[in-house]
């Protein structure tokens, strides 16, 4: 999460806390807006009211703030936990119906959550390539789509794409394909590397407009909200997580911490 999420999420809490405690304030002097069926203001008298008794007691806010917060981090810590331990005993059911590379053991499950259009993720693509190249009989890779989609306009088109190449057994290179092309992002490229890749179009393009392409990718993304990832890269191995343009050793080091 970067600071200006935390900091949208902090003054949204405040804008929340700020309005319970106007309505409380409301009840306590009486609450008898002078507002007629034309939607006039309230009486600015009552107003100056509420606002100086908010002003005098800015301790509540904070609390409230806080308060709020916490219930926030436990709620998600709790999440993320029964996650983690999902993964650690049935991995199976963690990576569910997405794409897997490597070991078939499944004792070792590296979880990424990505966007096609990030260019962070492109740059992790790099760097996973390599270490699955290496580890490739110890760890599973699993994939789960996370575009996001109010900041990269191809995200969710590209994704949609990679699940059709899936669809024919292609996913991982067309999933290699996207991020190498990343770029290129758009209506040409995707039929492109499709017919590249010996697809059959027509179930190709069938494919990545369907309810069921658009239903796999909804659930990708409702458990990376439930886990509370705001962002992309980010991966989960074995419980361990981490994000962004990771380097090589970084996660050499995590496979080894997760292997003792």
């Amino acid at each position: 999460m970067n600071i200006s999420s935390i900091w949208r999420k902090v003054r949204s809490q405040q804008a929340f806390c700020l309005a319970a405690l106007l309505s409380v304030c409301l009840v306590f002097i009486g609450c008898s807006p002078t507002q007629s069926a034309g939607g006039n203001p309230v009486d600015p008298k009552l107003k100056e009211q509420v606002l100086q008794i908010i002003r005098e007691n800015p301790q509540a806010i904070l609390e409230s703030v806080q308060a709020y917060q916490q219930q926030q981090q436990d709620s998600l810590k709790a999440a993320r936990q029964s996650f983690f331990d999902q993964m650690n005993s049935s991995p199976k059911s963690a990576i569910g119906d997405s794409p897997t590379t490597g070991a078939a053991s499944q004792q070792i499950v590296l979880l990424e959550f990505s966007d096609f259009q990030c260019p962070f993720c492109a740059r992790a693509h790099d760097t996973v390539k390599q270490f699955m190249a290496k580890h490739q009989d110890q760890v599973t890779l699993a994939y789960k789509h996370f575009p996001l989609t109010s900041i990269h306009p191809q995200a969710l088109p590209a994704a949609k794409a990679a699940w059709a190449a899936g669809q024919q057994g292609k996913f991982w290179e067309y999933y290699s394909a996207l991020f190498e092309g990343q770029k290129q992002l758009g209506e040409d490229l995707y039929p492109a590397i499709a017919q590249k890749l010996n697809l059959k179009l027509d179930k190709f393009n069938t494919d990545r407009n369907s309810q069921s392409a658009e239903a796999a990718i909804q659930k990708d993304l409702q458990l990376a909200q439930s886990l509370g990832i705001e962002g992309t890269p980010f991966f989960i191995m074995n419980g361990k997580t981490f994000s962004g343009a990771i380097e090589l050793a970084e996660m050499e080091n995590i496979l080894a911490s997760v292997s003792k």
